[in-house]
Protein backbone atom coordinates (compact mmCIF):
# COMPACT_ATOMS: atom_id res chain seq x y z
CA UNK A 1 0.00 0.00 0.00
CA UNK A 2 1.56 3.35 -0.91
CA UNK A 3 1.27 5.25 2.39
CA UNK A 4 -1.90 7.16 2.83
CA UNK A 5 -1.08 10.79 3.26
CA UNK A 6 -1.69 13.13 6.08
CA UNK A 7 -3.69 16.13 5.83
CA UNK A 8 -5.81 18.64 7.94
CA UNK A 9 -8.95 20.63 6.68
CA UNK A 10 -8.03 24.49 6.63
CA UNK A 11 -10.99 26.30 5.05
CA UNK A 12 -15.01 25.00 4.68
CA UNK A 13 -18.06 26.15 3.13
CA UNK A 14 -21.63 24.84 2.71
CA UNK A 15 -24.08 26.21 0.45
CA UNK A 16 -27.37 24.76 -1.00
CA UNK A 17 -29.76 24.70 -3.85
CA UNK A 18 -33.70 24.57 -4.23
CA UNK A 19 -34.55 21.37 -6.03
CA UNK A 20 -38.49 21.35 -7.07
CA UNK A 21 -39.86 17.53 -8.36
CA UNK A 22 -41.56 16.90 -11.71
CA UNK A 23 -44.37 15.28 -9.41
CA UNK A 24 -44.24 14.75 -5.54
CA UNK A 25 -42.31 11.16 -4.68
CA UNK A 26 -44.05 9.03 -2.36
CA UNK A 27 -42.47 6.64 0.06
CA UNK A 28 -43.54 5.16 2.66
CA UNK A 29 -46.33 7.69 5.01
CA UNK A 30 -44.43 10.56 3.42
CA UNK A 31 -44.66 12.46 0.19
CA UNK A 32 -42.35 15.33 -1.06
CA UNK A 33 -42.56 17.88 -3.93
CA UNK A 34 -39.48 19.79 -3.30
CA UNK A 35 -36.31 19.93 -1.11
CA UNK A 36 -32.87 21.81 -0.73
CA UNK A 37 -29.55 20.03 -2.17
CA UNK A 38 -26.72 20.70 0.13
CA UNK A 39 -23.38 21.51 -1.18
CA UNK A 40 -19.92 21.38 0.70
CA UNK A 41 -16.58 22.78 -0.44
CA UNK A 42 -13.57 22.27 1.74
CA UNK A 43 -9.95 22.97 1.49
CA UNK A 44 -7.47 20.14 2.64
CA UNK A 45 -3.60 20.66 3.13
CA UNK A 46 -0.98 18.01 3.60
CA UNK A 47 2.52 17.95 4.96
CA UNK A 48 4.26 19.53 2.38
CA UNK A 49 2.19 22.35 2.54
CA UNK A 50 -0.12 21.38 -0.54
CA UNK A 51 -3.92 22.62 -1.10
CA UNK A 52 -6.61 20.95 -2.86
CA UNK A 53 -9.92 21.85 -2.62
CA UNK A 54 -13.03 19.09 -2.56
CA UNK A 55 -16.99 18.76 -3.03
CA UNK A 56 -19.50 16.86 -2.13
CA UNK A 57 -23.59 17.34 -2.66
CA UNK A 58 -26.25 15.57 -1.06
CA UNK A 59 -30.06 15.98 -1.40
CA UNK A 60 -31.39 17.30 2.28
CA UNK A 61 -34.56 14.99 1.84
CA UNK A 62 -37.28 15.74 4.74
CA UNK A 63 -39.17 12.58 5.69
CA UNK A 64 -36.97 10.16 5.76
CA UNK A 65 -33.83 10.61 8.29
CA UNK A 66 -36.24 11.68 11.41
CA UNK A 67 -40.05 10.32 10.53
CA UNK A 68 -41.29 12.03 13.36
CA UNK A 69 -44.72 13.20 13.13
CA UNK A 70 -43.94 16.27 15.75
CA UNK A 71 -41.77 17.50 13.05
CA UNK A 72 -42.69 19.33 9.57
CA UNK A 73 -40.76 19.46 6.95
CA UNK A 74 -38.51 22.17 7.89
CA UNK A 75 -37.76 20.94 10.86
CA UNK A 76 -36.08 18.19 9.58
CA UNK A 77 -34.19 20.10 6.92
CA UNK A 78 -32.82 22.58 10.03
CA UNK A 79 -31.97 19.05 11.81
CA UNK A 80 -29.58 18.08 8.61
CA UNK A 81 -28.08 21.84 8.20
CA UNK A 82 -27.19 21.75 11.89
CA UNK A 83 -25.59 18.19 11.43
CA UNK A 84 -23.53 18.75 8.71
CA UNK A 85 -22.14 22.22 10.27
CA UNK A 86 -21.56 20.13 13.34
CA UNK A 87 -19.60 17.96 10.78
CA UNK A 88 -17.54 20.13 9.19
CA UNK A 89 -16.64 21.65 12.14
CA UNK A 90 -15.20 18.69 13.90
CA UNK A 91 -13.02 17.69 10.92
CA UNK A 92 -11.93 20.70 10.72
CA UNK A 93 -10.64 20.74 14.49
CA UNK A 94 -9.59 16.98 13.81
CA UNK A 95 -6.22 17.91 13.60
CA UNK A 96 -3.93 16.21 11.11
CA UNK A 97 -3.76 12.81 10.08
CA UNK A 98 -5.18 10.15 7.09
CA UNK A 99 -8.74 10.65 5.06
CA UNK A 100 -9.75 8.08 7.81
CA UNK A 101 -8.16 9.18 10.64
CA UNK A 102 -9.98 12.72 10.45
CA UNK A 103 -13.14 10.42 10.41
CA UNK A 104 -12.59 8.12 12.65
CA UNK A 105 -11.09 11.13 15.32
CA UNK A 106 -14.54 12.37 14.42
CA UNK A 107 -17.49 11.00 14.23
CA UNK A 108 -17.75 9.42 17.41
CA UNK A 109 -18.06 13.17 18.79
CA UNK A 110 -20.00 14.48 16.43
CA UNK A 111 -22.68 11.39 17.22
CA UNK A 112 -22.87 12.75 20.98
CA UNK A 113 -22.46 16.41 19.52
CA UNK A 114 -26.07 15.48 17.38
CA UNK A 115 -27.59 13.24 20.02
CA UNK A 116 -27.36 16.00 22.03
CA UNK A 117 -29.56 18.05 19.62
CA UNK A 118 -32.15 15.00 19.56
CA UNK A 119 -30.81 14.14 15.81
CA UNK A 120 -30.46 10.43 15.58
CA UNK A 121 -27.87 8.30 14.48
CA UNK A 122 -28.64 8.82 10.18
CA UNK A 123 -29.06 12.50 10.80
CA UNK A 124 -25.17 12.46 12.38
CA UNK A 125 -24.44 9.79 9.27
CA UNK A 126 -25.69 12.86 7.28
CA UNK A 127 -23.19 15.26 8.96
CA UNK A 128 -20.17 13.80 8.61
CA UNK A 129 -20.99 12.05 4.76
CA UNK A 130 -20.47 14.67 2.72
CA UNK A 131 -17.63 16.64 4.71
CA UNK A 132 -15.66 12.80 4.55
CA UNK A 133 -16.50 12.87 0.66
CA UNK A 134 -15.01 16.37 0.35
CA UNK A 135 -11.71 15.17 1.76
CA UNK A 136 -11.68 12.34 -0.58
CA UNK A 137 -12.34 14.34 -3.69
CA UNK A 138 -9.67 16.81 -2.46
CA UNK A 139 -7.40 14.12 -1.88
CA UNK A 140 -7.94 12.07 -5.14
CA UNK A 141 -7.53 16.02 -7.08
CA UNK A 142 -4.55 16.78 -4.83
CA UNK A 143 -3.20 13.54 -6.19
CA UNK A 144 -4.52 13.25 -9.97
CA UNK A 145 -5.86 10.48 -9.66
CA UNK A 146 -9.58 8.90 -9.57
CA UNK A 147 -11.30 7.50 -6.27
CA UNK A 148 -11.12 3.96 -8.07
CA UNK A 149 -7.70 4.52 -8.29
CA UNK A 150 -6.68 5.92 -4.84
CA UNK A 151 -9.33 3.23 -3.33
CA UNK A 152 -7.36 0.25 -4.30
CA UNK A 153 -4.23 2.12 -3.18
CA UNK A 154 -6.03 3.16 0.12
CA UNK A 155 -4.93 6.38 -0.30
CA UNK A 156 -7.21 7.31 2.71
CA UNK A 157 -5.56 5.16 5.11
CA UNK A 158 -9.20 3.32 5.37
CA UNK A 159 -8.78 0.15 8.29
CA UNK A 160 -10.63 -1.64 10.68
CA UNK A 161 -10.53 -0.09 14.06
CA UNK A 162 -14.08 1.24 13.68
CA UNK A 163 -15.08 -2.13 13.29
CA UNK A 164 -13.38 -4.68 15.61
CA UNK A 165 -15.22 -7.82 13.60
CA UNK A 166 -13.10 -7.14 10.65
CA UNK A 167 -9.94 -8.08 12.46
CA UNK A 168 -7.97 -9.78 10.57
CA UNK A 169 -9.64 -9.29 7.27
CA UNK A 170 -7.03 -8.42 4.38
CA UNK A 171 -8.95 -4.78 3.89
CA UNK A 172 -5.93 -3.83 1.30
CA UNK A 173 -6.86 -7.07 -0.90
CA UNK A 174 -10.48 -6.03 -0.45
CA UNK A 175 -9.13 -2.54 -1.51
CA UNK A 176 -7.07 -3.76 -4.45
CA UNK A 177 -10.38 -5.91 -5.73
CA UNK A 178 -12.41 -2.83 -6.34
CA UNK A 179 -14.65 -3.48 -10.02
CA UNK A 180 -14.30 -0.80 -12.40
CA UNK A 181 -16.96 -1.48 -15.23
CA UNK A 182 -17.77 0.50 -17.89
CA UNK A 183 -21.79 0.91 -16.97
CA UNK A 184 -24.28 0.27 -14.07
CA UNK A 185 -27.85 -1.04 -14.76
CA UNK A 186 -30.34 1.04 -13.47
CA UNK A 187 -33.29 -0.03 -11.00
CA UNK A 188 -36.50 1.94 -11.19
CA UNK A 189 -38.26 3.03 -8.81
CA UNK A 190 -41.97 2.78 -8.30
CA UNK A 191 -43.33 4.99 -5.62
CA UNK A 192 -46.49 4.66 -3.83
CA UNK A 193 -48.34 7.66 -5.92
CA UNK A 194 -46.91 6.93 -9.29
CA UNK A 195 -49.30 6.02 -12.42
CA UNK A 196 -48.61 2.74 -13.76
CA UNK A 197 -50.45 3.38 -17.64
CA UNK A 198 -49.97 6.48 -19.36
CA UNK A 199 -53.91 6.89 -19.43
CA UNK A 200 -53.86 7.30 -14.99
CA UNK A 201 -51.83 10.08 -15.56
CA UNK A 202 -53.71 13.03 -13.66
CA UNK A 203 -51.90 16.13 -15.01
CA UNK A 204 -49.00 15.80 -17.80
CA UNK A 205 -46.26 17.88 -17.35
CA UNK A 206 -45.62 17.62 -21.48
CA UNK A 207 -41.65 18.14 -20.49
CA UNK A 208 -40.65 15.21 -22.79
CA UNK A 209 -39.82 13.51 -20.10
CA UNK A 210 -41.69 9.62 -18.76
CA UNK A 211 -44.32 9.48 -15.78
CA UNK A 212 -46.03 6.67 -15.85
CA UNK A 213 -44.41 3.28 -15.58
CA UNK A 214 -45.09 2.04 -19.22
CA UNK A 215 -43.47 4.97 -20.37
CA UNK A 216 -40.71 4.73 -17.89
CA UNK A 217 -40.43 1.25 -19.51
CA UNK A 218 -40.79 2.59 -23.31
CA UNK A 219 -37.86 5.59 -22.55
CA UNK A 220 -35.48 4.16 -20.96
CA UNK A 221 -35.94 -0.42 -20.83
CA UNK A 222 -35.04 -0.86 -17.63
CA UNK A 223 -34.37 -4.77 -16.03
CA UNK A 224 -34.60 -4.02 -12.63
CA UNK A 225 -37.10 -2.17 -10.49
CA UNK A 226 -37.61 -1.23 -7.02
CA UNK A 227 -41.50 -1.49 -5.86
CA UNK A 228 -42.61 0.34 -2.70
CA UNK A 229 -45.09 -0.92 -0.04
CA UNK A 230 -47.66 0.84 1.97
CA UNK A 231 -47.60 -1.61 4.93
CA UNK A 232 -50.67 -2.84 4.36
CA UNK A 233 -50.71 -6.24 2.82
CA UNK A 234 -54.04 -6.64 1.25
CA UNK A 235 -53.37 -3.36 -0.55
CA UNK A 236 -49.66 -3.85 -1.25
CA UNK A 237 -50.67 -7.34 -3.12
CA UNK A 238 -53.27 -5.70 -5.26
CA UNK A 239 -50.85 -3.06 -6.27
CA UNK A 240 -47.87 -5.62 -6.99
CA UNK A 241 -50.58 -7.35 -9.19
CA UNK A 242 -51.05 -3.96 -11.76
CA UNK A 243 -47.50 -3.92 -11.46
CA UNK A 244 -46.49 -6.95 -12.47
CA UNK A 245 -49.58 -6.81 -14.95
CA UNK A 246 -47.43 -4.20 -16.78
CA UNK A 247 -43.76 -5.58 -16.57
CA UNK A 248 -44.76 -9.10 -17.31
CA UNK A 249 -45.94 -8.00 -20.65
CA UNK A 250 -43.24 -5.45 -21.59
CA UNK A 251 -39.87 -6.95 -19.95
CA UNK A 252 -39.48 -10.66 -19.86
CA UNK A 253 -37.44 -11.70 -16.77
CA UNK A 254 -37.75 -8.81 -14.79
CA UNK A 255 -36.37 -8.00 -10.99
CA UNK A 256 -37.30 -6.55 -8.22
CA UNK A 257 -36.77 -5.72 -5.05
CA UNK A 258 -39.53 -4.43 -2.41
CA UNK A 259 -38.98 -0.98 0.09
CA UNK A 260 -41.19 -1.42 3.16
CA UNK A 261 -39.54 2.13 4.34
CA UNK A 262 -40.75 1.09 7.85
CA UNK A 263 -44.40 0.57 7.13
CA UNK A 264 -44.94 -3.10 8.45
CA UNK A 265 -45.46 -3.25 11.83
CA UNK A 266 -44.11 -6.67 12.19
CA UNK A 267 -42.98 -9.88 11.06
CA UNK A 268 -46.56 -11.48 11.29
CA UNK A 269 -47.99 -8.81 8.72
CA UNK A 270 -44.82 -9.07 6.32
CA UNK A 271 -45.63 -12.56 6.26
CA UNK A 272 -49.19 -12.43 5.55
CA UNK A 273 -47.82 -9.97 2.55
CA UNK A 274 -45.54 -13.10 1.56
CA UNK A 275 -48.50 -15.57 1.79
CA UNK A 276 -50.71 -13.24 -0.43
CA UNK A 277 -47.69 -12.74 -3.39
CA UNK A 278 -46.88 -16.56 -3.00
CA UNK A 279 -50.52 -17.19 -3.66
CA UNK A 280 -51.36 -14.95 -6.31
CA UNK A 281 -51.47 -16.22 -9.30
CA UNK A 282 -50.60 -12.93 -10.75
CA UNK A 283 -46.82 -13.05 -9.21
CA UNK A 284 -45.61 -15.55 -10.60
CA UNK A 285 -42.72 -13.01 -12.04
CA UNK A 286 -42.62 -11.43 -8.99
CA UNK A 287 -41.83 -14.56 -7.38
CA UNK A 288 -39.18 -15.67 -9.52
CA UNK A 289 -37.80 -12.47 -9.51
CA UNK A 290 -37.67 -11.03 -6.08
CA UNK A 291 -34.48 -9.94 -4.68
CA UNK A 292 -34.99 -8.85 -1.25
CA UNK A 293 -37.17 -6.93 1.19
CA UNK A 294 -35.63 -3.68 2.40
CA UNK A 295 -36.77 -2.36 5.41
CA UNK A 296 -40.19 -3.80 6.06
CA UNK A 297 -40.46 -2.54 9.85
CA UNK A 298 -39.97 0.55 12.00
CA UNK A 299 -36.49 1.24 12.74
CA UNK A 300 -37.26 1.04 16.61
CA UNK A 301 -38.70 -2.20 17.17
CA UNK A 302 -35.94 -3.89 13.76
CA UNK A 303 -32.98 -3.99 15.88
CA UNK A 304 -34.77 -5.92 18.19
CA UNK A 305 -36.95 -8.43 16.34
CA UNK A 306 -35.78 -11.47 15.27
CA UNK A 307 -36.67 -12.17 11.81
CA UNK A 308 -35.02 -15.30 11.20
CA UNK A 309 -38.36 -17.48 10.45
CA UNK A 310 -39.20 -14.60 7.33
CA UNK A 311 -35.46 -14.55 6.36
CA UNK A 312 -35.99 -18.13 5.08
CA UNK A 313 -38.27 -17.36 2.57
CA UNK A 314 -36.76 -13.97 1.86
CA UNK A 315 -33.49 -11.67 1.88
CA UNK A 316 -34.21 -8.98 3.92
CA UNK A 317 -32.32 -5.88 4.47
CA UNK A 318 -31.51 -3.12 6.67
CA UNK A 319 -31.66 0.66 5.76
CA UNK A 320 -33.23 3.25 8.10
CA UNK A 321 -31.94 0.96 10.63
CA UNK A 322 -27.86 1.53 9.33
CA UNK A 323 -27.65 3.87 11.82
CA UNK A 324 -23.97 3.64 12.33
CA UNK A 325 -21.17 1.15 12.24
CA UNK A 326 -22.52 -1.86 14.50
CA UNK A 327 -26.09 -1.66 13.06
CA UNK A 328 -25.59 -4.44 9.96
CA UNK A 329 -23.59 -7.61 12.78
CA UNK A 330 -26.53 -6.19 15.07
CA UNK A 331 -29.11 -7.16 12.19
CA UNK A 332 -27.44 -9.90 10.94
CA UNK A 333 -27.89 -11.79 14.58
CA UNK A 334 -31.41 -11.52 13.65
CA UNK A 335 -31.73 -12.56 9.96
CA UNK A 336 -30.79 -9.79 8.09
CA UNK A 337 -28.41 -10.58 5.38
CA UNK A 338 -28.21 -7.21 3.63
CA UNK A 339 -27.20 -3.42 4.00
CA UNK A 340 -28.22 -0.80 2.15
CA UNK A 341 -25.08 1.28 0.77
CA UNK A 342 -26.37 5.17 0.43
CA UNK A 343 -24.27 8.00 -0.14
CA UNK A 344 -26.02 10.03 2.79
CA UNK A 345 -24.99 7.73 5.23
CA UNK A 346 -21.27 7.81 4.51
CA UNK A 347 -18.70 6.58 2.20
CA UNK A 348 -16.64 4.44 4.66
CA UNK A 349 -19.58 2.53 6.06
CA UNK A 350 -20.63 1.58 2.75
CA UNK A 351 -16.80 0.38 1.90
CA UNK A 352 -16.86 -1.54 5.71
CA UNK A 353 -20.03 -2.74 5.33
CA UNK A 354 -19.01 -4.56 1.93
CA UNK A 355 -15.74 -5.66 3.09
CA UNK A 356 -18.17 -7.67 6.21
CA UNK A 357 -19.81 -8.80 3.22
CA UNK A 358 -17.13 -10.05 1.74
CA UNK A 359 -15.63 -11.62 4.73
CA UNK A 360 -18.93 -13.06 5.47
CA UNK A 361 -19.69 -14.83 2.05
CA UNK A 362 -15.99 -16.16 1.88
CA UNK A 363 -16.90 -17.80 5.16
CA UNK A 364 -20.29 -19.53 3.43
CA UNK A 365 -22.60 -16.44 4.23
CA UNK A 366 -24.70 -15.31 1.61
CA UNK A 367 -24.44 -11.24 2.31
CA UNK A 368 -25.02 -8.55 0.50
CA UNK A 369 -25.23 -5.08 0.05
CA UNK A 370 -26.96 -2.75 -2.29
CA UNK A 371 -27.08 0.48 -3.75
CA UNK A 372 -30.34 2.60 -3.01
CA UNK A 373 -30.57 6.16 -4.12
CA UNK A 374 -32.35 9.18 -1.84
CA UNK A 375 -33.43 11.24 -4.62
CA UNK A 376 -29.82 12.29 -5.61
CA UNK A 377 -29.53 14.57 -8.04
CA UNK A 378 -27.58 14.33 -11.72
CA UNK A 379 -24.51 16.58 -11.06
CA UNK A 380 -21.86 16.21 -8.28
CA UNK A 381 -24.12 13.78 -5.97
CA UNK A 382 -25.16 11.48 -8.73
CA UNK A 383 -21.48 11.09 -9.78
CA UNK A 384 -20.16 10.23 -6.57
CA UNK A 385 -22.66 7.77 -5.92
CA UNK A 386 -22.15 6.00 -8.47
CA UNK A 387 -18.84 5.40 -7.39
CA UNK A 388 -20.01 4.46 -4.20
CA UNK A 389 -22.38 2.22 -5.92
CA UNK A 390 -19.52 0.63 -7.77
CA UNK A 391 -16.64 0.23 -5.50
CA UNK A 392 -19.20 -1.33 -3.15
CA UNK A 393 -19.43 -3.98 -5.94
CA UNK A 394 -22.81 -3.49 -7.40
CA UNK A 395 -24.09 -4.24 -10.68
CA UNK A 396 -27.49 -2.11 -10.51
CA UNK A 397 -28.11 1.09 -8.23
CA UNK A 398 -31.48 2.50 -7.78
CA UNK A 399 -31.85 5.35 -8.97
CA UNK A 400 -34.84 7.82 -8.69
CA UNK A 401 -33.45 11.46 -8.39
CA UNK A 402 -33.47 11.76 -12.32
CA UNK A 403 -37.16 10.91 -13.04
CA UNK A 404 -38.75 13.00 -10.22
CA UNK A 405 -36.52 16.46 -10.64
CA UNK A 406 -35.66 15.74 -14.11
CA UNK A 407 -32.40 17.55 -15.11
CA UNK A 408 -29.91 19.53 -13.17
CA UNK A 409 -32.76 21.93 -12.61
CA UNK A 410 -32.06 25.54 -11.56
CA UNK A 411 -28.17 25.05 -12.15
CA UNK A 412 -27.20 27.71 -14.40
CA UNK A 413 -26.56 26.81 -18.16
CA UNK A 414 -22.73 27.22 -18.55
CA UNK A 415 -22.45 24.51 -15.14
CA UNK A 416 -24.88 22.32 -16.79
CA UNK A 417 -22.89 22.65 -20.30
CA UNK A 418 -19.76 21.79 -18.30
CA UNK A 419 -20.56 18.48 -16.48
CA UNK A 420 -22.09 16.95 -20.40
CA UNK A 421 -19.00 18.22 -22.06
CA UNK A 422 -17.00 16.33 -19.23
CA UNK A 423 -19.06 13.24 -18.87
CA UNK A 424 -20.92 12.92 -21.96
CA UNK A 425 -21.56 9.27 -22.25
CA UNK A 426 -23.76 9.83 -18.44
CA UNK A 427 -25.39 12.73 -19.51
CA UNK A 428 -27.59 13.64 -22.54
CA UNK A 429 -28.69 17.36 -22.95
CA UNK A 430 -32.50 17.77 -23.85
CA UNK A 431 -35.43 20.45 -23.85
CA UNK A 432 -32.41 22.88 -22.29
CA UNK A 433 -31.49 20.49 -19.69
CA UNK A 434 -28.39 18.46 -18.90
CA UNK A 435 -29.95 15.01 -17.69
CA UNK A 436 -28.99 11.76 -16.83
CA UNK A 437 -28.23 9.02 -20.15
CA UNK A 438 -30.10 5.74 -19.78
CA UNK A 439 -29.81 3.32 -22.80
CA UNK A 440 -31.14 -0.19 -22.68
CA UNK A 441 -31.82 0.16 -18.99
CA UNK A 442 -27.61 1.23 -18.25
CA UNK A 443 -26.15 4.31 -17.21
CA UNK A 444 -22.34 4.75 -18.88
CA UNK A 445 -20.11 5.19 -15.86
CA UNK A 446 -16.13 5.64 -17.64
CA UNK A 447 -15.73 8.95 -17.62
CA UNK A 448 -16.96 8.89 -14.17
CA UNK A 449 -14.82 6.50 -12.86
CA UNK A 450 -12.23 7.67 -14.68
CA UNK A 451 -12.60 11.22 -13.62
CA UNK A 452 -9.64 13.04 -11.34
CA UNK A 453 -11.34 13.29 -7.86
CA UNK A 454 -14.50 11.54 -6.02
CA UNK A 455 -16.20 10.47 -10.09
CA UNK A 456 -16.21 14.27 -11.03
CA UNK A 457 -14.43 15.87 -13.47
CA UNK A 458 -16.50 19.17 -12.74
CA UNK A 459 -17.36 21.23 -9.85
CA UNK A 460 -20.39 23.45 -9.11
CA UNK A 461 -20.91 26.97 -9.65
CA UNK A 462 -20.29 29.19 -6.67
CA UNK A 463 -22.01 31.96 -7.67
CA UNK A 464 -25.08 30.07 -8.37
CA UNK A 465 -25.49 28.62 -4.91
CA UNK A 466 -27.02 29.66 -1.96
CA UNK A 467 -25.35 30.12 1.72
CA UNK A 468 -26.54 26.96 3.83
CA UNK A 469 -29.29 28.59 5.72
CA UNK A 470 -28.85 28.76 9.44
CA UNK A 471 -31.71 27.22 11.44
CA UNK A 472 -33.39 28.08 14.27
CA UNK A 473 -31.50 27.24 17.44
CA UNK A 474 -32.34 23.71 19.25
Amino acid sequence: MTEAPRLRVVDWAAFERPVTFRFPFRFGAASVAAAPQAFVRLVVEDAQGRRATGWAAEMMMPRWFDKSPDLSVEDNIDQLRRALRLGLQALAEAGTGTAFDLHAASAPGHAKACAAQDMGGLIASFGMALPDRAVLDALCRMHGVPALAALRANLPGLDVRLTPDLEGFDLAAFLAARPAPDRIALRHTVGLGDALHADEIETQLGDGLPQSLDQVIAAYAPQYFKLKLSGDPVADTDRLARIAAVLDTSTPGWQATLDGNEQYVGPATLADLLDRIDAHPALTGLRAGLLFVEQPMARAVTLGTDVSALAARVALEIDESDADLTSFPHARRLGYTGVSSKSCKGVYRALLNAARVAQGNANGARLFVSAEDLTVQPGLALQQDLVLATVTGNTHVERNGHHFAGGMGVAPAPEQARFAQAHPDLYTVRYGQTRLRIDAGQIAIASTLAAPGLGCAETPDTGALDALKQGPAP
